[in-house]
């Protein structure tokens, strides 16, 4: 039987939809495109925003209109977000606490072809362990699902659950597999990937030192990590491991304390200004990227005004922009919203800002030599990425899964450092 599968929002959901594609071939059924006519959908949705939601509903239609009779699946976080949704396109709604048991429930389907509907919370971590990553040379681990931190903008912590850890031997083994695979990058990711172990007595700065230790490993990344998480425990082992690679993305969410007060973050800018120079004194050159939220309730005009000073200040290499989006449940969908023209206004101005502060770091690197992970090969070019997650582009064809030295030229856009590139070491 063919499947077509959809991934939709996080990292985490990218490497669950991979664990989905490991267990179905596993038991017999075929990986197709999601754009082919398959017998099985499989929709791993996103809830974060309301744009969220339209892309999981519509995805979820769109399997329908491909082929009336197949097995439509929705599984993950709009299922959760919406207890009560069970759209005639569904055949299987599967909430989070039971996506590794996806498999046995399709199987169940295929017998009965009645709907199936799974919710149940899960208060352990789920069983998915990964020994391949398809058409990948970055290879993503899940050590974390969960979050208790309830930011009141956040719909997460309530579809996700609480913080569940993966055991930190299941780590290092799926590590070492991967690495053994011949993967050079291992990305670290969770819903909130530095409280790692908090329910299993130990902690992310534990968990990193046992993983240096592995044979093989040349380059470890780390998803998303709160400020408050990079200890100087974390910190130190950062500055004595170049494995760990020169890249740090940050959440920040508002460059002002009065939203941040109001969003429930826990630190204000005076925290994070001191520990991103304690990041820079170990790591001068590290990218820092990070999200910012604007048009949240109640931000004024000078709050975002001091948002675009304070991004400025801290010299982020990147920001990823989201307009505010109401959340029902959470507490900021109680405050007054802002009107949809302000936030556009908002997030376009965010986003050439944004742009400015990206050619500035990616302009420090010209005429220096960086190490490219050759990740895929277009229009005569080789493609991949710096450790500083500078997306480079090398005249030529080059052997994918490799790394290759060259010296930058230019810079060209907002995702690519130089279509002219000295290759110094091949």
């Amino acid at each position: 039987m063919k499947v077509g599968i959809c991934s939709l929002g996080c990292k985490v959901n990218t490497y669950e939809s991979e664990y989905f594609i490991q267990e179905l071939k596993r038991h017999g059924y075929t990986i197709s495109s999601f754009d082919d006519v398959c017998d099985v959908y499989i929709i791993n949705t996103c809830t974060v925003t309301n744009t969220s939601d339209v892309k999981s509903r519509k995805m979820i239609h769109r399997a329908r209109r491909k082929n009336k009779d197949a097995c439509v699946v929705a599984v993950g976080c709009f299922i959760e977000a919406n207890p009560n949704y069970f759209d005639s396109a569904i055949d299987i709604c599967i909430g989070n606490g039971r996506k590794s048991e996806l498999v046995s429930i399709l199987d169940e389907w295929m017998v009965k072809k009645s709907p199936i509907q799974k919710r149940e919370e899960k208060s352990t971590f789920d069983n998915m362990f990964l020994t391949n990553f398809e058409g990948r040379c970055r290879a993503f681990v899940k050590i974390q699902d969960g979050c208790e931190n309830f930011c009141s903008y956040c719909i997460i912590p309530y579809v996700r659950g609480k913080c569940r850890s993966k055991s930190l031997n299941k780590v290092v083994e799926e590590v070492t597999a991967l690495t053994k695979k011949g993967y050079q990058e291992i990305v670290l990711t969770g819903i909130h990937t530095g409280n790692y172990g908090v329910d299993i007595n130990t902690n992310f700065a534990t968990l990193l030192k046992q993983l240096l230790t592995i044979k093989g490993l040349k380059r470890l990344r780390i998803s998303s990590i709160e400020i408050t998480e990079l200890t100087d425990e974390v910190l130190d082992i950062i500055k004595e491991n170049k494995v760990i690679v020169s890249h740090l993305h940050i959440p920040l969410q508002a460059g002002s304390d009065h939203v941040l007060k109001l969003m429930g973050r826990k630190y204000d800018l005076a925290y994070f200004e001191e520990k991103l120079k304690k990041i820079r004194e170990i790591r001068p050159d590290i990218a820092i990227t990070t999200d910012v939220i604007v048009g949240f309730p109640e931000e004024t005009d000078l709050d975002f005004e001091e948002t675009l000073k304070t991004v400025s200040r801290f010299a982020f290499a990147k920001i990823h922009v989201f307009p505010y989006s109401k959340r029902e449940g959470t507490k900021a969908s109680k405050m007054k919203d802002i009107d949809g023209n302000t936030k556009k206004e908002r997030a376009r101005r965010l986003l050439l800002k944004s742009k400015e502060l990206e050619e500035s770091y990616a302009s420090c690197f010209l005429s220096k030599e960086v190490e490219v992970l050759i990740e895929e090969e277009k229009d005569g070019y080789s493609i991949g990425h710096t450790e500083e997650f500078m997306k480079v582009k090398i005249k030529g064809s080059y052997e994918r899964n490799t790394f290759v030295r060259v010296k930058l030229l230019s810079f060209h856009g907002s995702y690519s450092i130089g279509s002219e590139v000295e290759v110094c070491i091949p």
